[in-house]
């Protein structure tokens, strides 16, 4: 049960917003980072890769080319000439074979091209190349079509024969690129696979790691949670280095917040002992009073003594119960407080031979001072044995243990009148009293439902099953 408009305040007051979760964001950033470096380091080693394969793939065409180069000579006519007899290579003699060499005759201008030679393994194509000019041995390298739709790595030079210097030849020696891409793409295709391997696996090592180094918290979540369920009165330990200095400060502030209390507690019980006693001679005084014009006087102190005792209760009540509102590791048994209340009211009302009944019910702890759980059940038993026929009954309940938040309730009805439903919310104002026959200060239902309200919980009062007042107090559970 909750206090009507307790939910329509808390959203009216607003709760904190989170800052979201540090695991996410910690797991976020790892994936992000993890993801960029491992595709920054997939195009780099790619890249890599590609480059260095082209690199070998160029040394040794330039292999043929000099291989080329030394096998060149001229036939009688002084035209180029190569024995392809003595190339070693068998593929230069197979038609489209992706190793081609041809010899081109430059023109005086070193622009124009004519190929004069060419291996067996162009067949009836030639090689296209631009029409850079070469100075005399430099090396150019061009990728170009070839026959067949092949595209093929291109190096050429021009030289001079001895015989003939005034000529110009340039050999070309071209081979097919498509099995070098091809090996590329396997190599790109087991890289990605590889770095996505890893990927998964540096993601579950920063799973691991987060939760390895985030346990600490979840071990200080759960201590903080038993020390608001009243399981303990201060913050565990050993933690880590980082987290343990904020523990220490913790439990320092929450010692000395029961010192404070401890103190608040005394000065009540002192200030109480320090008032009670010169009003209760003022009040025997008054009773004392003598006929005639002094009785009028006696009436009047008797009532304001009466009225200053109250508002004495009422306010060391406040203080007392604004000093020990909730403090962290508190827990009474409610069962065991309810069973010595009904003991001291047996007692107390035995000339009326009232019977007072407790259910049975599981051990039920209240999240809060013992002191201030006797003082509302025994205000509200006490109210129900001073209005009851003949019986009092009192049960005890709470919702289930893995519920938060965790609840628990306390129903005392009486066989007595009870309350006309209009006037229920009015004997809960401080000094409210329906009838002066019965003895009392009208602050007992005030109290309870004040000290019920610091502890975030609520008392009900509504007609009960039988006729009489049913008073329904809800309480945080331990």
């Amino acid at each position: 049960m909750t206090a009507p408009g307790t939910a329509a305040a808390g959203q009216a007051r607003g709760a904190p917003r989170r800052a979201g979760s540090l695991r996410l964001r910690l797991f976020a950033a790892t994936v992000m980072g993890l993801a960029v470096a491992l595709v920054l380091a997939g195009v780099v080693l790619h890249g890599l890769f590609r480059e260095h394969v082209l690199q070998q793939f160029q040394t040794g065409l330039g292999l043929q080319l000099d291989q080329l180069t030394a096998r060149l000579g001229a036939d009688a006519q002084g035209r180029p000439a190569i024995d392809p007899q003595a190339l070693s290579d068998p593929r230069w003699q197979q038609p489209y074979s992706g190793l081609y060499w041809q010899i081109d005759e430059v023109a005086p201008d070193g622009r124009g091209h004519t190929a004069v030679r060419r291996s067996r393994s162009l067949w009836d194509d030639q090689l296209v190349v631009p029409g850079d000019v070469l100075m005399d041995g430099a090396l150019h390298v061009h990728e170009v079509a070839g026959p067949r739709d092949s595209h093929l790595l291109l190096l050429e030079r021009t030289v001079r024969p001895a015989e003939q210097p005034e000529a110009r030849w340039r050999l070309l020696v071209a081979a097919d690129l498509t099995d070098t891409w091809a090996a590329v793409e396997r190599f790109g295709h087991v890289l990605g696979a590889s770095l996505a391997v890893l990927f998964v696996l540096l993601v579950l090592a920063a799973v691991a790691q987060l939760w390895v180094g985030l346990r600490p918290l979840r071990r200080l979540q759960a201590d903080l949670q038993a020390l608001q369920d009243a399981r303990a009165a201060t913050l565990g330990g050993p933690y880590p280095s980082e987290i343990q200095p904020l523990v220490d400060d913790f439990n320092r502030v929450l010692e000395q917040n029961r010192c404070v209390v401890e103190r608040a507690r005394t000065q009540a019980g002192n200030l109480a002992h320090a008032l009670k006693t010169p009003l209760a001679v003022l009040d025997q005084a008054a009773a004392r009073g003598r006929p005639g014009p002094e009785a009028e006087l006696a009436r009047l102190v008797g009532e304001q003594v009466a009225l200053a005792r109250r508002q004495v209760d009422w306010h060391l009540a406040r203080a007392r119960m604004s000093a020990t509102r909730r403090l962290p590791g508190q827990r009474s048994e409610v069962l065991a407080c309810v069973r010595g209340l009904v003991r001291v009211m047996e007692k107390v009302h035995a000339e009326r031979g009232l019977l007072i009944r407790v259910e049975d019910a599981p051990v039920t702890y209240f999240a809060g001072e013992e002191q201030d759980l006797q003082e509302m059940l025994g205000n509200l038993l006490d109210n129900a044995c001073k209005w009851a026929r003949s019986r009092v009954a009192v049960r005890v309940t709470r919702n289930g243990q893995e519920e938060r938040p965790a609840r628990l309730w306390v129903r005392i009805e009486d066989d007595g009148p009870g309350i006309a439903d209009a006037r229920l919310t009015e004997v809960l104002a401080r000094g409210a009293r329906l009838d002066e026959s019965v003895p009392g200060s009208g602050l007992g239902l005030a109290i309870v439902h004040e000290l019920a309200g610091l502890y975030g919980g609520s008392l009900e009062l509504r007609r009960g099953p039988a006729g009489g007042l049913e008073a329904v107090l809800e309480l945080p559970a331990s």
